[in-house]
């Protein structure tokens, strides 16, 4: 992405293959959103699924995903894989803004997403992982996921998480210290110099089951737990939507 001499973000160049196709929908605002679409419709054992994404200086992209990513159950010794990387150029914003990536039993994947921050870039990410849908009676007795999250600002590490299940994640997830029996966890990130100044409003949209802290650099990280999805999302779209000046993809909706 670019933006042009009005300050207005326009698609540079676009290249495509595979199941993984993007969507740009009409927006009538200065910045791009692109919608991922992934028409085989999950991810399984054996699966590469790969996206790199650039905003140059001063652009704005807003990336999400059509629907909740689905991860299948896989065949022993498969796993899928999903890699993305974002690169973000001086004055620009990047917001990862991805509906939920759901797990089912005996699901196998391996997701890591890296982010190239420059000086005075912004970024705002969501990663919410779903352990079995609730309202079917789901539940994960043998899984495996290695989940990395890397962000960079300048080529130093200014954000380093992950998150590693393997086998029963159930049980695991009951673990008073771990989960305390939460179906759903979300990893939310805004890197701003508006970061500290968003810390106490963000605070107190969030519940017993959710922290947020601001880390060196205007960091500011949240993670938020949850019985299930739905609870999730009760205070995830209003987080999402504070900082981001009150506006959500329009398919984070339908």
């Amino acid at each position: 992405m670019r933006a042009d001499a009005g300050g207005v973000t326009r698609l540079a160049n676009l290249r495509q293959s595979g199941a993984m196709k993007l969507v740009l929908p009409r927006v009538f605002r200065p910045d791009v959103e692109a919608v991922i679409v992934n028409t085989a419709g999950g991810v399984t054992g054996g699966d590469r699924l790969h996206l790199d994404a650039a905003a140059g200086p001063g652009a704005c992209l807003t990336l999400s995903t059509q629907a909740a990513e689905r991860i299948y159950r896989a065949q022993p010794g498969e796993v899928g894989c999903i890699e993305t990387r974002l690169t973000v150029a001086a004055g620009a914003r990047v917001n990862w803004l991805p509906q939920e990536t759901i797990l089912f039993d005996h699901a196998a994947l391996n997701r890591r997403l890296t982010v190239d921050l420059a000086n005075d870039a912004s970024l705002l990410m969501v990663e919410t992982l779903v352990f079995g849908r609730a309202a079917m009676g789901e539940v994960l007795h043998a899984a495996h996921l290695r989940d990395r999250i890397r962000i960079n600002r300048d080529g130093a590490p200014v954000y380093l998480d992950g998150i590693a299940l393997d086998g029963d994640v159930q049980a695991h997830l009951a673990r008073p210290a771990i989960a305390g029996g939460a179906g759903a966890v979300a990893t939310l990130v805004f890197v701003s110099t508006q970061a500290e100044a968003q810390l106490g409003p963000l605070r107190a949209l969030l519940p017993d089951t959710a922290a947020a802290s601001l880390l060196p650099g205007g960091v500011l990280v949240a993670r938020l737990l949850a019985t299930d999805s739905f609870e999730l999302r009760r205070t995830l779209i209003p987080a999402l939507m504070l900082l981001n000046t009150g506006h959500l993809p329009m398919n984070w909706r339908l």
